[in-house]
């Protein structure tokens, strides 16, 4: 449908408004005495046009499912994100000044204790992939025509993350997506690399797949042709390249460096003054946002108290690694409730998560060998409490993404993340596939839920715990076949220990989990044939960990505790057992871990090699109980 140009009034108002937010983001950062109010001016017409002609809200649920969508990646700009909801009458436009203020919910970054914000922005580079996750479940499973818009800074285009994104978008023909470059040419501490050479950013824009766009960014119709065209675009996502001057109207800071999040100081009352000025008033005319019932209803959806189709179905001493007890519980998931979805990095044959792949192709999203994307689309995902989402890869490439975890954090996003293949006991492939620092990553979020099941059954129930666990959830799972210890029937609960082995001799505690769980069941069986007894406690969460039941069989055993684990020793298991002890006297705990950086091997020398197999733990808890019975 071809674009029809608006009447002048329209137009002019639509004007008026972009001068009236530039105004509300100076008046609120020289209250705030910080900000970025330059920063704010280069998007004023863009945030005018999206919400008082283009967007579809509804002021009295703005996170209303079927409503549009808008990310600012560029979250320093928040202030002027801030003036727009003002404007459009959510809340009172004086609360702009207590922008920044400890006991307003208008931070320096937007975040989600705002009703109208769905996810933390402020890191650079997350927002195209956030948006990507959204744009997915509104055009697969909502169905509906709901649109996501996003605006991206032109410093922040140069993180790598943004390309991946916009690669998975347009692979996945996500035309309810439509990314705003806002092009100002300075970054914070100088000119950015491209300045303003919109040929360049439309060439690589054209070559990543996408409709391109570029505009006079200050220009209103210009935005309103662009966004027009961009709603019936269809198999392709659209960029608009706009074109923008930081301090837009701004006397004798237009387009000046040194001004990057700076209040106007003793200029602003000039500059206030110069963009009154500028606000040609029309008599009777008044905007109002679009009228939500244009929008096609979203189904409704339940999400809460998600369970597994059938219960494990496993025998004692049968070897299934738990990464292929995960696959089976997305499945059984996904046949309880069809909001569950999987997003995996390229690596579903080896996570497992290949099982919902082919029993449920729908619900499974491949993002590639992209894990910034995989877990900033998995967020997007999980907003407005339309999925249930997992996302999986090797666990050490988490860590590749920990910005995005942590912003998600931030977000009190639920989505739900595994990672495989950790430990050394993965055997050949060597370091650079070992995750042995994910429990410290994952454990250092807030909020954050850490499973580490020891075996099939206990991992479907970590999977269909996690699902109907709020905040970060991650589950441990690992590559080698290890027995299954525990009965179908075995009930589990967040932060709730297991003890597989116990007596009342028993004269020390040894804790591990998953591959160091069955060495200390092997080392308790040595010890017990030349008379020395060891109880043996599975943690089944690492984070929160069970500190009552290490408490009380630590004291049944004297105190004495031995921490095993397939991790670095910093910010693992052993650490968090320490933690839990620190306020407690009389005990001594030792830990073996992984020492240094390994190497390939098989997964039993390595185990031997770097000292957490069943022939140390015995020998370490031999001599703890030994030392013990000297010093007593």
């Amino acid at each position: 449908m071809a674009y029809l140009s608006l009447k002048d009034e329209t137009i002019q108002e639509l004007q008026n408004i972009a001068h009236r937010l530039r105004i509300h983001a100076i008046t609120s950062t020289q209250a705030s005495k910080s900000g970025h109010p330059t920063s704010c001016s280069s998007i004023a017409e863009i945030m005018s046009v999206l919400f008082f002609y283009t967007m579809r809200l509804n002021l009295q649920n703005p996170r209303d499912p079927a409503s549009d969508r808008l990310i600012l990646s560029k979250g320093h700009a928040a202030p002027i994100l801030y003036a727009a909801w003002a404007e459009v009458g959510l809340f009172p436009v004086e609360n702009l000044l207590n922008l920044r203020r400890f006991d307003s919910d208008l931070e320096g970054h937007p975040t989600p204790r705002l009703n109208f914000i769905d996810v933390a922005t402020g890191s650079l580079g997350q927002g195209v992939a956030v948006a990507a996750g959204m744009a997915y479940v509104g055009k697969y499973f909502d169905k509906s025509n709901y649109r996501i818009y996003v605006v991206v800074g032109d410093g922040e285009s140069a993180e790598g993350s943004v390309w991946e994104s916009l690669h998975f978008a347009a692979h996945h023909k996500l035309d309810n997506l439509c990314i705003i470059f806002d092009v100002n040419r300075l970054g914070q501490s100088g000119p950015t690399s491209l300045g303003h050479q919109t040929d360049i950013y439309r060439q690589r824009l054209e070559g990543f797949g996408c409709n391109v766009y570029v505009i006079n960014g200050h220009d209103v119709e210009d935005l309103l042709e662009a966004f027009h065209e961009a709603a019936y675009t269809k198999k392709k996502p659209t960029a608009i390249i706009a074109k923008t001057f930081k301090g837009k109207h701004f006397p004798n800071i237009e387009d000046m460096e040194c001004w990057h999040g700076r209040p106007l100081g003793d200029k602003a009352e000039d500059v206030i003054k110069h963009l009154q000025d500028l606000i040609v008033e029309a008599d009777g005319h008044e905007l109002t946002i679009k009228n939500l019932s244009i929008i096609a209803p979203v189904p409704n959806v339940d999400i809460t108290n998600v369970k597994l189709s059938t219960p494990p179905d496993y025998k004692i001493g049968d070897a299934i690694a738990t990464r292929m007890a995960y696959g089976s519980a997305l499945v059984k998931l996904v046949e309880y409730n069809a909001c569950v979805i999987a997003l995996d990095g390229d690596s579903s044959n080896s996570t497992f998560s290949e099982k919902l792949k082919k029993a449920f192709p729908n619900n499974f999203i491949e993002c590639f060998t992209a894990e910034q994307n995989l877990v900033g689309a998995a967020i997007g995902a999980a907003c407005r409490d339309r999925t249930i989402v997992f996302a999986s890869t090797f666990a050490t490439f988490f860590t590749r993404a920990f910005d995005q975890l942590r912003m998600g954090a931030i977000s009190g996003t639920n989505a739900n993340f595994a990672g495989s293949h950790c430990g050394v006991s993965i055997g050949e492939d060597g370091p650079s596939q070992m995750g042995l620092e994910d429990i410290a990553l994952f454990r250092a979020l807030p909020g954050s839920t850490v499973f580490y099941p020891s075996d099939a059954v206990s991992c479907e129930r970590a999977v269909e715990l996690a699902a109907n666990t709020k905040g970060i959830c991650f589950i441990r799972t690992s590559r080698p076949n290890t027995a299954v210890i525990y009965d179908n029937n075995e009930t589990f609960a967040v932060g709730k220990a297991h003890i597989l082995k116990q007596s009342s001799e028993d004269q020390i505690l040894l804790i591990g989990a998953c591959v160091t769980l069955l060495e200390c069941l092997r080392a308790a069986t040595g010890l017990e044939k030349i008379g020395m007894h060891a109880r043996v406690l599975d943690p089944f969460t690492i984070k929160p960990l069970d500190r009552e039941s290490i408490l009380e069989n630590g004291y049944a055993c004297y105190g004495l505790i031995l921490v095993v684990e397939d991790h670095y020793q910093q910010g693992g298991l052993g650490e968090a057992v320490l933690s839990a002890l620190a306020d407690r006297r009389g005990f001594i705990v030792k830990h073996l871990f992984i020492p240094s950086v390994p190497r390939s091997g098989d997964a039993h020398t390595l185990l031997d090699r770097f000292g957490i197999s069943a022939r140390h733990i015995f020998k370490a808890a031999k001599e703890i109980i030994e030392t013990d019975s000297t010093v007593f």
